[in-house]
């Protein structure tokens, strides 16, 4: 079982930054470095969306369409750490934020969240205009 715990969230105006935390504990299947990671966000009443992902050794990075440019996901091993760093914030950003683990060679999609294994409780992230 994998804990994650997500920190960071808060009150922003638009424009401003942010940089969301999620740290790890427990990897049952091994060490940090045996998933990879991904961030979605749940906007008030909708589903939840694909932000961002990055791969077991950080050399690989994906994002939505949406974030692109303005947001950067990157993670620290050594501190069993993903880090979201959010740029340029809009109304439209405001959600709640969720950190999720996919272990190594899992079959499907970064962008899915059904292709992850383990999830944070949330933080919540709210820009005001």
């Amino acid at each position: 079982q994998v804990q994650l715990a997500e920190s960071g969230g808060g009150l922003v105006q638009a424009g401003g930054s942010l940089r969301l935390s999620c740290a790890a504990s427990g990897h049952t299947y091994g060490s940090f470095n045996n998933y990879a990671m991904g961030w979605f966000r749940q906007p008030p009443g909708k589903e939840r969306e694909f932000v961002a992902a990055i791969s077991w050794s950080g050399g690989t990075t994906y994002y939505a369409d949406s974030v692109k440019g303005r947001f950067t996901i990157s993670r620290d091993n050594a501190k069993n750490t993903v880090y979201l760093q959010m740029n340029s914030l809009k109304s439209e950003d405001t959600a709640v934020y969720y950190c999720a683990a996919r272990r190594l060679y899992s079959s499907g999609s970064y962008y899915y969240a059904r292709d992850y294994d383990y999830w944070g409780h949330g933080t919540q992230v709210t820009v005001s205009s």
